[in-house]
């Protein structure tokens, strides 16, 4: 009887049933499903299979690390638009036993035999995107091993067995990861071996078609069996440098040998009574610290989601803390970065003073000190382990170079080294380059919170940065946090040597209200849209009161959380 006087209710109104189901029961209006909650483990990972896999080794008895390893193999397989073993590696890991955060830096440096005079004496202003230049060592498997001799329990066989036996029965293409393999391969077909392993019968797959790639089987298998060292030392090694010694590159087999990943101490700043950790450079993570600093000294929550005041703020901020970044940001093997400075509430008070709450900047400049797609996952085992993880090639699927027989594109990570002399991004042998990715992990007394990241060069910091205030100053939960519309500003200056000259272009998701677009238009924002550009965005939350974990993986991209 209550459904027919509802339904003839809805017909007298002239709203349709159909159209009353669209909304939501619980929860706000942009959300696309509801929190993910379980007990003994969670995953989050950007594809579905990815997930499954992280959670049936977490059903075998295998770490956080353990499942994420193997969930980063399997991306690296069904992602490789994002991901693979040509690439690099960063990871956040809160260790239940000692209850303390670890940092891992496994990104690789730049070949020994190519030099700045190189680049001056062939004319060469920035550094290609693609081809042999901009191909840097890969550190991706270097960084399994280092997680795994610390953190793993499952032999290293067990860990990549799903991902071995994908690559060789074959696995369907998903959407968006069929698309956005499509646009690679237009740019990278023309490089030797890439069109082999990722083009069968002559075009990138489509959505649903079965992909095999028995050359990354191979590959996996001789990494499982016979260790890192087969990679950086072995067969696999002395293959990459022929590949790139045929091809005019400079990476080459001394390069790889001499390769080792770094453990290093996350940074972190408080907050509203959150710790917010990142990684210290060479990766952007403390842009994120900077940009909160200076929210902290404002009423978020009274100026409300959405809100031209509040987003004018945050654009601001950003091009303040990118400022710095295209300034100070660089290996810190090569030159002292004083990021504690950067990252300090005293700085943060003395930065905020340039911002005109009225009016959008055209220009800043860096501070005076006295003193650049990707894939992320997290995991959490029942033990209380959790592991925030970023691995990418840089642009999409690399450089384009695709080492005979091995089933992976080599990164081009290199393209983010400034060629301006002095610069403490300028490029030099062996150097790590400017980094992008940034895994992000919030602790609250001490207790670990949320372990969570964003994909998408440097939409990365202003993700997380809008992630954080979702949370804490928004009430959002993890799940809305994600999917509630994001800003993407870009043209801020680069750590490669352009600089912002005209204040850049704000993007906006659908979702914000026109009325606060044009408001953001009066102050002298350039509004843009697009489709593309805004992250991926996975998340793990310890609900310490419940004992429980909750999962969030947003709509954006093909990805799943699951628990068990």
């Amino acid at each position: 009887m209550g459904k027919k006087i509802l339904s003839s209710i809805l017909l007298l109104t002239g709203i349709t049933l159909t159209l009353f189901s669209q909304d939501r029961m619980t929860g706000l209006n942009f959300a696309t499903r509801s929190e993910v909650i379980a007990r003994n483990g969670m995953a989050c990972t950007s594809q579905p299979l990815a997930t499954q896999v992280a959670i049936d080794i977490l059903k075998q008895g295998g770490t956080a690390v353990d499942a994420a390893i193997a969930a980063n193999a399997m991306l690296g397989l069904v992602e490789p638009t994002g991901s693979g073993i040509g690439g690099d590696l960063f990871a956040i890991v809160w260790d239940a036993k000692t209850k303390k955060l670890y940092g891992l830096n496994a990104s690789g440096r730049s070949p020994m035999s190519l030099t700045l005079e190189y680049f001056k004496k062939n004319g060469i202003t920035h550094i290609p995107a693609l081809g042999p230049l901009p191909v840097s060592v890969p550190g991706c498997v270097d960084g399994w091993f280092e997680l795994h001799k610390r953190f793993g329990r499952l032999p290293m066989q067990k860990i990549l067995s799903p991902a071995i036996s994908y690559a060789r029965e074959g696995f369907p293409v998903s959407e968006l990861i069929a698309y956005y393999w499509q646009r690679n391969a237009v740019r990278l077909k023309q490089y030797e071996g890439f069109a082999d392993v990722f083009m069968p019968n002559g075009k990138a797959p489509s959505k649903g078609e079965i992909f095999r790639n028995p050359y990354l089987a191979n590959t996996y298998e001789l990494i499982a069996q016979k260790g890192r060292d087969e990679f950086y030392k072995g067969s696999i090694a002395r293959a990459i440098d022929d590949y790139m010694k045929r091809n005019g590159g400079f990476l080459s087999y001394n390069d790889l040998a001499m390769h080792k990943s770094e453990w290093v101490e996350p940074v972190s700043s408080s907050y509203r009574g959150y710790d917010v950790w990142e990684l210290p450079p060479n990766g952007q993570g403390i842009a994120t610290l900077e940009i909160l600093n200076i929210l902290e000294q404002f009423d978020i929550k009274s100026m409300g989601f959405g809100s031209a005041e509040y987003m004018h703020l945050f654009i601001e901020a950003k091009k303040l803390a990118f400022e710095d970044r295209a300034r100070y940001y660089a290996d810190p093997d090569f030159v002292k970065i004083p990021y504690e400075i950067l990252i300090s509430k005293e700085y943060a008070r003395e930065r905020v003073k340039l911002i005109d709450l009225n009016r959008a900047a055209r220009t800043y400049d860096a501070g005076m000190l006295q003193t650049g797609n990707t894939v992320y996952l997290t995991v959490a085992d029942r033990e209380g382990n959790m592991v925030s993880l970023i691995q990418s090639n840089y642009r999409g699927m690399g450089s384009g170079m695709t080492p005979t027989g091995l089933g992976f594109v080599l990164q081009d990570r290199g393209e983010l080294f400034s060629l301006e002399e002095g610069h403490p991004n300028v490029y030099a042998p062996g150097k790590r380059p400017f980094h992008t990715i940034i895994p992000g992990f919030i602790t609250k007394d001490g207790k670990p919170w949320v372990s969570f990241g964003i994909m998408g060069g440097g939409m990365q910091p202003q993700g997380h940065a809008q992630i954080i205030v979702n949370l804490i100053d928004f009430g959002m939960n993890l799940q809305e946090a994600g999917d509630a519309p994001r800003i993407q500003h870009e043209g801020s200056s680069e750590p490669t040597g352009e600089r912002m000259t005209d204040g850049g272009t704000v993007y906006l998701e659908s979702g914000f209200d026109y009325q606060e677009i044009r408001k953001l238009l009066a102050k002298g924002h350039r509004i843009g849209f697009s489709l593309d550009g805004y992250g991926g965005y996975q998340a793990i939350m310890f609900d310490e009161k419940n004992g429980v974990y909750i999962g969030a993986s947003e709509s954006r991209k093909d990805g799943q959380a699951a628990g068990y």
